[in-house]
């Protein structure tokens, strides 16, 4: 990542965005340089090319219409866990 989450954050909050306590801030997907290491739909699907096979059978390349995403993460260190609760969200059409 070019800047991290401190400058993000300065950034973010220099024009007058309210940042509160418990807000959380997403940086992007930070993906490796391997196939196992993809992180996003994008980039796991080969930019539609390659589908993925789900639990049900079915294969996906793109996140479709009333699909819901479930975001969930914790950092580890030294035996101290740090992270947020699961955060839900369904993709709506456009209107």
């Amino acid at each position: 990542m070019y800047w991290n989450m401190c400058q993000q954050l300065a950034h973010h909050t220099v024009n007058g965005c309210n940042v509160r306590v418990g807000d959380m801030i997403a940086s992007g997907t930070i993906s490796g340089p391997e196939k196992h290491e993809f992180g996003s739909m994008l980039e796991l699907a080969w930019k539609g090319t390659e589908p993925i096979a789900m639990k049900d059978g079915s294969t996906r390349v793109f996140m479709n219409d009333n699909d819901t995403c479930t975001m969930k993460g914790f950092a580890e260190k030294d035996g101290v866990k740090i992270g947020f609760g699961e955060c839900v969200s369904k993709l709506l059409p456009a209107i």
